[in-house]
């Protein structure tokens, strides 16, 4: 017998993908140069430059065996302390090594978060738009996905219609901040009045309702735009955090969990989500890797060329007659679909080889996704075709 759920995810696959993979065998066919791939975030600056030298160094000077080998599931002890430390510096937080889980990326961190905060009934929240990973993250784990609906034009958080979905089996809401698919920064205001909001239900319902706080974009900000560090509001969050944006370093799948002690229940919660990742098939986190952030840490991407294509983006386009979002961070524009139907708009831009995500997929139906972590040949030479589509 076959798992059928299982074989529903594999045979629809995550869209974001499929629309990249379609990007490549377009690229095969008409050349490299001339598809607009918009489709997904990966990264297109290349990792520091301490970083390579560093990866180098270490697999040119170091015991391959050491290089190579196993580290204890949580990570390397030095490297957790090494994290911990960064966080303290650049926070202000009293985190120390044993509230640190180093992992393979954000994704399984996520994953095993749900599944620590899962018990019977179990309801988990998100705010659309969202990350559309999160609800296979949420239900194999065992609980109900729940949506709250967008806080459209403002793309906070719509807390009237959260008041209403929040209930006694609610045991955590996914914070992602900033936003995919929007570049939305939730503010210190929004994380306030969350924080209230969920401490007033958690004394209501008797249980406390944890935040996932999702945040591989953490890093990645523009002009006055803060983002808040979470646990230091409400410290009842399990951070997860990945070095795939910060360090452009997606395919090497390295992150950690952050849970303080001072959350209720926090060295269990801790265990809880070791035992999860334990149970999904989590070993250890790529050692290699982990030598290499012991070095490294500390480092902050060059937005610079991320900037200029936002801004050249958003201004011609705004210019054209686009509508969207104004975006404080992450890679992303979030178009309103100028026909009102994203996957029909979609369809028309991928005749012209542009490639955008329709925001259905994100829970926010009439927008499309634009990732701007391109060269800035291929944002340039994509405006005259962006400037086609809309008058037609």
């Amino acid at each position: 017998m076959i798992n059928q759920a299982a074989l529903a995810l594999g045979t629809k696959r995550n869209t974001i993908m499929e629309l990249a993979d379609y990007g490549r065998s377009r690229a095969a066919i008409v050349g490299k140069e001339n598809v607009f791939d918009f489709s997904i975030g990966n990264p297109s600056i290349p990792a520091p430059e301490l970083v390579q030298s560093t990866l180098l160094d270490i697999l040119q000077n170091m015991d391959p065996i050491t290089v190579h080998g196993y580290t204890s599931t949580m990570g390397d002890p030095k490297v957790r302390a090494i994290v911990a430390q960064d966080l303290c510096e650049r926070f202000g937080c009293d985190s120390k090594a044993e509230e640190i889980l180093l992992c393979c990326g954000a994704a399984p961190e996520v994953a095993a978060a749900c599944k620590a905060l899962t018990t019977e009934g179990a309801e988990i929240l998100v705010f659309a738009p969202y990350f559309p990973e999160y609800k296979p993250y949420v239900e194999q784990a065992g609980a109900i996905f729940r949506i709250v609906p967008a806080d459209i034009p403002d793309f906070q958080i719509n807390f009237s219609a959260l008041e209403e979905l929040i209930c006694p089996n609610t045991t955590a809401v996914i914070v992602n901040n900033p936003n995919n698919p929007v570049g939305a920064v939730y503010s210190e205001a929004t994380i306030q009045k969350l924080s209230a909001l969920l401490e007033r239900k958690s004394e209501e319902f008797g249980h406390r309702i944890y935040i996932i706080a999702d945040e591989p974009y953490r890093e990645l900000v523009y002009g006055d735009a803060k983002v808040p560090f979470i646990p230091n509001i409400y410290p009842h969050t399990v951070v997860c955090y990945s070095y795939s944006k910060s360090l452009s370093l997606p395919g090497e799948r390295l992150g950690y969990i952050y849970v303080p002690s001072a959350a209720e229940n926090g060295r269990d919660l801790y265990h809880a989500i070791l035992g999860a990742a334990r149970a999904m098939g989590h070993v250890c986190a790529p050692s290699l890797m982990q030598l290499m952030l012991s070095r490294c840490a500390h480092l902050h991407p060059d937005l610079s060329v991320y900037d200029r294509n936002r801004r050249t983006l958003m201004e011609a386009l705004t210019s054209y007659g686009y509508e969207m979002a104004k975006p404080e961070g992450a890679f992303y524009l979030f178009l309103k679909a100028p026909s009102g139907d994203d996957r029909a708009f979609s369809a028309m831009a991928m005749e012209k080889d542009v490639l955008l995500m329709p925001g259905s997929d994100f829970g926010c139906p009439g927008y499309l996704r634009l990732c701007y972590c391109v060269s800035y040949d291929t944002v340039v030479r994509s405006l005259p075709l962006f400037e086609e589509l809309i008058k037609e």
